[in-house]
């Protein structure tokens, strides 16, 4: 398994992105910065196991980005309801 130079640079971009989200999870400096961070940062790691499944050419990989984006989904909205509070 050798990486062409498209999906090295793409995977290099992933771990950039990664980095940049991680860092603004960590820094904040608001409780929505961080909920969109994490919700980016699940974004980003859906696409990496998509990526992934096409450079180790197996589909398997796409049942499970599929299933970690919506569960990343499904937990970001859960996040934002929970700092919404009782807003109306």
């Amino acid at each position: 398994m050798t990486l062409n130079l498209a999906e090295t640079l793409a995977f290099v971009m992933l771990g950039m992105a990664l980095l940049l989200g991680l860092i603004r999870l960590l820094l904040g400096p608001g409780s929505p910065d961080r909920i969109v961070a994490a919700d980016t940062l699940s974004v980003i790691t859906t696409a990496g196991i998509a990526g992934l499944a096409v450079v180790l050419d197996n589909p398997l990989y796409l049942d499970i980005a599929l299933i970690y984006g919506v569960l990343a989904f499904v937990a970001v909205v859960a996040l934002a309801r929970a700092i919404e509070g009782n807003r109306s």
